[in-house]
């Protein structure tokens, strides 16, 4: 049985560096972050239409990683940071991904203790605007009841931290 890991939270906080050091500890596989992927892809202009593609390209990386059966996946968000970017950018949840429910054994959340560094998909750069999104990304985890766990640090401070939450729940 695949034990599924995702990093979950604000922009800018780790999460694509901290995946494929874990996967990588782990002996697991990573599934990248797809809306980044779109986003460099089609800009930053997101509307209904692009958030629901990035839902569905979510859902069809992780299911072709989960078909290869591995021991760990961990991957670098999905639908549930998905539906965060929706309440920051249209104002309300889609429907689409309230109903989805193919959700992660652990979500982990990188603290924002790391500088923000744009990279040209970022939207939320202000310390105002990263805490709305942190608030909105956890937002999504707490009205489902999913286990999370903060991960803080830096360098292999960080990783450290994440296997303790791992540990901690029981996965390891």
């Amino acid at each position: 049985m695949t034990r599924h890991i995702v990093l979950h939270g604000a922009e800018s906080t780790g999460k694509s560096t901290l995946a494929p050091r874990l996967a990588l500890r782990l002996g697991g596989l990573v599934v990248p972050e797809y809306g980044r992927t779109y986003a460099e892809a089609n800009g930053t202009e997101f509307d209904e239409i692009d958030l629901l593609a990035i839902f569905d390209g979510h859902r069809a990386a992780t299911r072709a990683a989960l078909a290869q059966q591995p021991d760990w996946l961990v991957s670098d968000t999905d639908p549930l940071m998905t539906q965060a970017w929706a309440v920051m950018l249209l104002g309300r949840r889609l429907p689409e991904i309230d109903h989805w429910d193919e959700t992660a054994d652990l979500y982990l959340v990188p603290a924002m203790d790391l500088p923000w560094q744009e990279d040209g998909t970022r939207l939320f750069g202000s310390d105002l605007a990263r805490r709305q999104f942190m608030e909105a990304s956890i937002g999504e985890l707490d009205r489902r009841g999913l286990r999370w766990a903060w991960v803080t640090g830096d360098g292999n401070d960080r990783i450290d931290s994440a296997f303790a939450a791992i540990r901690a729940a029981g996965l390891l």
